[in-house]
């Protein structure tokens, strides 16, 4: 009983710190779901970080950035080897919206390639470093297969289907010619929308893109060669024609939107098994072909 004072007294300290640590993390979910609410003329920053998955964040940025008007211009900072196929060419599709509203600049980081050049040509004007890696105009998809490791461990797998093609791209069996084939027209049909839109976009024809759009990168300053980008130059020259375009003054006021998902616990967690174990919280499998470069 003599150490009941004690135990009262610990139960009650960490009730409060319980209660302050619930109180934090509400609190952080209400400032992150929060809007962007800004007053005066500034230019907005959009920022296009690693592969390009999930639009949803970004779409809800380009609305809110449409919509005020004290947004005078909007500069578009890539760093993004490209991504999923649909992802991509929804979010161009929004940002060309959003050009047509208000000057929207590009300024590309170390890698603007794939589907993170897809995204680039809904802007008015591109600006890439000279050792920029861009380009990588194509399409991939891939599928592991596993068939021979199953048949190591003995293990078979059943597949009821209603269609000869309905488990193509399955890695238990073996990737037929005719699968191969059905696959390329996929393909190509999703190549041949790329291009069509960089025609479109940059003013050069199809059969000045055949030359190049084969999947090869390039540098920046390659790039600007074969007019694939505007202009050589950093993230604060990008800043300063936006301003230009706009009618401000130099040096602007930039506004970065406010992250929308989960709290500040959720994004310290992601940032650090990020940084450190090289995943995300809210990382998923993607099949599917794909406007991306792909690294080792």
């Amino acid at each position: 009983m003599k150490n009941r004072p004690f135990l009262m007294a610990t139960l009650t300290v960490a009730g409060l710190f319980l209660l302050f640590l619930l109180l934090i993390v509400g609190a952080g979910s209400f400032l992150g779901d929060t809007g962007m609410v800004h007053a005066g003329e500034r230019i907005g920053i959009l920022d296009v970080e690693g592969t390009i998955d999930d639009p949803t964040e970004l779409l809800q940025q380009i609305g809110e950035f449409r919509e005020q008007e004290g947004v005078r211009a909007v500069v578009l900072r890539i760093n993004s080897p490209g991504g999923s196929v649909g992802p991509s060419q929804e979010l161009y599709e929004e940002l060309k919206l959003l050009g047509q509203e208000k000057p929207l600049i590009v300024s590309m980081g170390s890698v603007a390639a794939s589907g993170g050049y897809y995204l680039a040509i809904a802007g008015d004007r591109i600006f890439a470093n000279p050792g920029t890696i861009t380009g990588s105009i194509g399409v991939i998809m891939s599928f592991p297969n596993y068939q021979e490791l199953m048949g190591k461990v003995g293990v078979r797998t059943e597949v009821v289907k209603s269609g000869r093609f309905k488990d193509i791209g399955s890695g238990s069996r073996e990737f037929s010619e005719a699968d191969r084939e059905l696959l390329q027209t996929v393909i190509d049909d999703v190549h041949g929308q790329f291009v069509e839109a960089i025609s479109k976009q940059r003013n050069l024809s199809l059969e000045q893109l055949k030359t190049f759009a084969d999947g090869r990168i390039f540098t920046g300053r390659q790039a600007r060669e074969i007019g694939l980008v505007d202009e050589l130059g950093g993230f604060r020259v990008a800043v300063d024609y936006a301003a230009k375009q706009a009618g401000l003054e130099n040096d602007p006021e930039l506004i970065f939107p406010e992250p929308k998902r989960g709290n500040w616990l959720e994004r310290y967690l992601d940032s650090a098994l990020s940084r450190y174990l090289g995943v995300k919280l809210e990382s998923k499998h993607v099949s599917g072909p794909q406007y991306l470069w792909s690294t080792p």
